[in-house]
């Protein structure tokens, strides 16, 4: 029975993610979920998108000049994000889920803003969003770190971190990725370059 409660709870926490986006607030107190399930590889394909998989490091430069810092790249035109070193090297990468072109639940264009910006907070399992859903919040956002006002990257459960850009302008990543670029990459001053769409 508690198998079957748990696997309810899992069904009902990716469809409120899916349909309610969980960014443009940071917030770190969410005790209401456990992130340590174990979710699918960080290469593997995406669910439902097995044939028109490419691996994420393929879709990146293997290579960038970071002028000797630490880089995120965010390239919403090919759903992908990649960690590079201070010698420019790509060392890992993954699918991500930038702002899409339009929210109709606050009726505007909810874009990932384009351009250089550094992390200016970090935060761990617990962080949730004090906007979404509308009216009140709560949407987890695991590992959260915030580079442009209330947009940031962080981790979704997988049914909401898709080949697509519908976010409400943060950066979605599989759990398992924002948990390593949080806790093995990205300091407070890393820096963020997010593409033009």
């Amino acid at each position: 029975m508690s198998s079957f409660r748990n696997d309810v709870s899992i069904i009902v926490l990716g469809v409120m993610a899916l349909s309610l986006s969980s960014c443009s607030s940071n917030s770190y107190h969410n005790e209401s979920y456990d992130y340590s399930s174990n979710y699918a590889s960080p290469n593997a394909p995406p669910s439902g998108n097995v044939a028109n998989f490419q691996s994420y490091e393929s879709r990146l430069p293997q290579s960038i000049n970071t002028k000797g810092r630490k880089v995120i790249l965010v390239d919403p035109n090919v759903h992908a994000w990649g960690a590079y070193d201070s010698n420019g090297n790509l060392v890992r990468a993954g699918l991500a889920t930038a702002g899409g072109n339009w929210c109709s639940d606050i009726g505007r264009s909810c874009r990932t803003g384009a351009g250089s910006f550094t992390i200016k907070s970090l935060g761990g399992p617990e962080c949730i969003s004090h906007l979404y859903p509308r009216p009140h919040g709560g949407a987890p956002m695991p590992y959260c770190m915030f580079f442009n006002g209330g947009q940031g990257l962080h981790g979704s459960h997988p049914v909401s971190v898709v080949e697509a850009n519908v976010s409400h302008g943060c950066v979605r990543m599989q759990i398992p990725d924002a948990e390593w670029v949080r806790y093995n990459f990205a300091t407070v001053g890393t820096k963020v370059i997010v593409r033009p769409y």
